[in-house]
């Protein structure tokens, strides 16, 4: 990254300050933003600034910063990292900016910068004679399917010849470049097709007018037809008679003493069965017998036991043991009662005599 330095202290203006528009705009970018990020406003009042004067100078980010409430090295931090802010003098009447990336560098752009070498001056970043114009190389300006382009300020000038842009270069020169027109300058509109459309030649077809007339014009045709369509339709003959409809089956229903399975109760009806009656008709549920809910199925441990176990259940003889498990439990509580070598005020576990 290119180390970008204020210009020399000989061309910098001894003060600065925003003209009467120019400061009721700063402030009402101001009061774009919350109380206490007042200033992230740095960057549109710097652009203001450079707008005024062509360029930004030491002064105008010294008066933003204090107008800011920030420190100028703050100021200085913003204006040296951001490539849109000109340090240096500029033409007064134009700034070129070239674009030099890669699809316009395949289209001509270098022809293009011999030309600003030729008419303007043979290094970036510096006027003519006269101070009215001077120029660089840029980044991507955006618009590379009409490479290759140029900006001034902030109008671009695409689809560019080394031809077309001289003659730019000199309408500007001689302080007529608003009657120059911004965008393609082969003839073509935005980003067309240099040869010409392909498709969608004509708006008729996708406007909202188009539509509703064919709309209209086609339910109008619709109903033109129907009464002539309907004479010649033949008559088609009699529909067979519709068959009854069949009863729902109650082969899957539970026999049950439940209100909702009862075939008995035929809902919304008031008469209902004797509670007597539907319970000789249900099926009795079968008796409980824990003996045979705790049983398991034979296939699966081909034995008739108690699903539960006995809760101390025997230690496998191959489980690890760690060695000081190992020891009896009698010689273990005999260890546990005698005294540390070095805590001679622990119990010793012995009964007072």
């Amino acid at each position: 990254m290119s180390v970008r330095r204020l210009a020399e202290a000989s061309l910098q203006p001894a003060s600065f300050a925003f003209s009467r528009a120019n400061a009721a705009a700063a402030k009402q970018w101001i009061k774009k933003y919350p109380k206490g990020r007042e200033q992230s406003a740095i960057i549109p009042l710097l652009m203001l600034a450079q707008e005024q004067e062509g360029w930004v100078t030491k002064a105008a980010i010294e008066a933003i910063s204090d107008m800011l409430g920030m420190p100028y090295i703050r100021g200085l931090e913003v204006a040296t990292f951001y490539t849109q802010y000109q340090l240096n003098p500029v033409g007064s009447r134009a700034h070129i900016q070239v674009c030099g990336t890669t699809p316009c560098m395949l289209r001509g752009s270098e022809a293009l910068m011999d030309v600003c070498r030729s008419k303007i001056h043979h290094d970036q970043f510096h006027t003519n004679d006269k101070g009215t114009l001077s120029w660089e190389e840029v980044e991507c300006l955006g618009a590379c399917v009409n490479a290759p382009m140029v900006m001034i300020f902030k109008d671009t000038y695409e689809d560019l010849t080394p031809e077309r842009l001289a003659e730019i270069i000199d309408l500007y020169d001689a302080g007529k470049g608003a009657t120059v027109k911004p965008g393609p300058q082969n003839g073509r509109i935005t980003s067309e097709p240099a040869s010409g459309l392909t498709t969608l030649k004509s708006e008729k077809a996708i406007l909202k007018a188009t539509r509703d007339r064919e709309t209209r014009a086609a339910t109008k045709a619709a109903k033109e037809a129907a009464p002539a369509a309907n004479a010649a339709a033949p008559v088609p003959p009699a529909a067979a008679p519709a068959p009854a409809p069949v009863a729902p089956s109650n082969a899957s229903k539970p026999k049950t003493d439940a209100v909702e399975t009862s075939p008995a109760l035929k809902s919304p009806s008031v008469t209902k069965v004797a509670p007597a009656a539907e319970k000789a008709a249900s099926v009795a549920a079968p008796l409980h017998s824990a003996a045979n809910a705790n049983k398991a199925e034979p296939q699966v441990e081909d034995v008739s036991k108690q699903r539960k176990g006995s809760k101390n259940k025997a230690e496998p003889a191959s489980a690890f043991k760690a060695p000081e498990a190992k020891v009896k439990p009698a010689k273990a509580a005999a260890e546990a009662a005698k005294p540390s070598p070095g805590n001679g005020s622990r119990p010793t576990g012995k009964k007072p005599v």
